[in-house]
């Protein structure tokens, strides 16, 4: 895999760029009526849905998190509380989440966020070499070593993924 650099980009392919992290870009061509953009990455990049990881935002009682997991299943709300040491969880109110992360619904990477949040990374990351994730804008996927995304988050990983 090579490194992939280029002025401008997103904010999350700048700081993978900026701790001379190895990735590999794949843009692919984003369907405005698409609703599951996880889903639609993979179908367009022929990658298996267990490979590639939405980046969700749950309010826990100290505030924002990132849940980062695979597009196969859904977020245990109650197991990223958990991971956080946190009573509860709930999905954040997608308007804020806009506001604090700098990205849009279908397009909010776990790197580049304006705000540092506390973020936890699925487990299911660390059975692959690399994984994908979104770089920041809809129709772009970031591949790289899930131990990149783990470091420049600062995430702890825990089991928060579902199937269904």
């Amino acid at each position: 895999m090579s490194t992939s650099k280029g002025k401008g980009g997103t904010p999350a392919t700048m700081a993978l760029s900026k701790a001379k992290a190895d990735f590999t870009l794949h843009p692919y061509e984003h369907d405005a009526s698409a609703q599951a953009y996880g889903e639609e990455a993979a179908d367009a990049l022929g990658v298996p849905y267990e490979r590639i990881f939405k980046t969700l935002v749950a309010e826990v009682e100290s505030g924002l998190a990132v849940a980062v997991v695979p597009v196969s299943g859904k977020l245990d709300l109650k197991a990223l509380a958990s991971a956080l040491s946190s009573k509860r969880a709930a999905m954040a109110d997608a308007a804020k989440v806009e506001r604090v992360t700098g990205y849009v619904v279908g397009g909010i990477s776990p790197l580049g966020q304006r705000k540092q949040l506390p973020t936890v990374v699925d487990s299911s990351a660390l059975d692959f070499e690399t994984i994908y994730f979104s770089a920041g804008k809809r129709g772009l996927q970031i591949e790289t070593a899930p131990d990149n995304l783990i470091t420049l988050t600062r995430a702890v990983t825990a089991p928060i993924g579902k199937t269904g």
